[in-house]
């Protein structure tokens, strides 16, 4: 059984900084990518970032030159740095691994999201 755990989510105020982490667990053979989304009260879930194995990313119009993913696949953990929150920032982010190779298969995997408020 794979497991994604979030964390570092929290309050912050307008133009502060925070980094979320994602780690995957369990047995693994590989990922093929890790993004994060998002989704604020009364809205869709909207793709964040994403972490292509190979090094390809991409990010959100909303978010680009202010957040950066990152990752440690010997850890199969993912960072997102957070940089010049706002407050339309707020929303749960959730961790997705993408292509999980392990005995079950090939699977995506979705974490149980952390709250990013931004507010002051």
């Amino acid at each position: 059984q794979v497991q994604l755990v979030e964390s570092g989510g929290g309050l912050v105020q307008p133009g502060g900084s925070l980094r979320l982490s994602c780690a995957a667990s369990g047995t693994i053979f590989s990922i093929n990518g890790m993004a994060w989304y998002r989704q604020a009260p009364g809205k869709q879930r909207e793709l964040v970032a994403v972490s292509i194995r190979g090094g390809s990313t991409n990010y959100g119009d909303s978010v680009k030159g202010r957040f950066t993913i990152s990752g440690d696949n010997a850890k199969n953990t993912v960072y997102l740095q957070m940089n010049s929150l706002k407050p339309e920032d707020t929303a749960v982010y959730y961790c997705n691994a993408l292509g999980v190779h392990n005995w079950e298969g090939i699977m995506d995997y979705w974490g149980q999201g952390t709250q990013v408020t931004v507010s002051s």
